[in-house]
């Protein structure tokens, strides 16, 4: 069994919160993986172009192309991404948008899997990881776990964080704000998301190692995303 991990932080990975999570959640998976940072690539949304309807395959041409083959490959999916405005970053959103290219004619190459959603914001992951579960949902893929934390907002670098009225350095801890190491938030140094990232990793290895059938999480991902239809009709 291998997993995919992505990192769609576009930091460096000593300096990402989202890297520090995906990275204990494969760790503690017991399972082989790969991890790939989408920092550096480039990655476009769906141009609608219906390229992709006949064979499944995403006629546009970028960096997504060469990952490809990981994502139909892997058996499940370890997705990280920081909280930009309330929701996914760009290039996150970017990459799995497109795969819509695996939907056409009941293209069945990502139904049934297994992922864990991790998200990272200056004041919370939570959204992120919850909008990367309804992408999951929508391929028919059950999120066996989300996993998130507070991670260093660039206010805390971008020189102007002990003035700026509207940055999160005030907001969390108030005017007049001397921004030292210590209060720049780590996930590493978060025992409760370092935790969950561990127990998500065992969890996601242990539903894949015992007998993982794919054609009964498929059913019951298909039965939700209706009953979510049939609640927001």
């Amino acid at each position: 069994m291998k997993i995919l991990g992505i990192v769609g932080s576009t930091r460096k990975s000593e300096t990402s919160g989202v890297h520090t999570l995906v990275q204990a959640v494969l760790d503690h998976s017991g399972c082989e993986y790969d991890l790939v940072p989408l920092r550096g690539k480039t990655i476009s949304g769906c141009i609608a172009c219906l390229g992709c309807v006949k064979d499944n395959v995403c006629k546009v041409k970028d960096d997504l192309a060469d990952l490809r083959d990981l994502v139909v490959g892997a058996d499940a999916y370890v997705i990280g991404a920081p909280n930009y405005y309330s929701t996914l970053n760009a290039v996150t959103h970017a990459f799995i948008e497109r795969w819509f290219q695996f939907r056409h004619q009941e293209g069945n190459l990502l139904w049934g899997k297994l992922a864990v959603a991790v998200g990272v914001g200056g004041t919370s992951g939570k959204y992120p990881a919850d909008d990367l579960e309804k992408f999951f949902l929508y391929n028919f893929i059950e999120t066996v776990a989300k996993v998130t934390g507070q991670g260093a907002a660039s206010c805390y670098s971008c020189g102007f964080g002990e003035t700026c009225k509207v940055g999160i350095p005030i907001m969390l801890h108030g005017p007049g704000v001397k921004i030292t190491e210590d209060m720049i938030p780590n996930v590493a140094k978060q025992p409760q998301s370092m935790q969950a990232a561990a127990e998500a990793g065992k969890l996601l290895g242990k539903r894949l190692r015992e007998g993982h059938d794919r054609s009964r999480v498929t059913q019951t991902m298909q039965q939700r995303l209706m009953a979510m239809f049939e609640h927001s009709a």
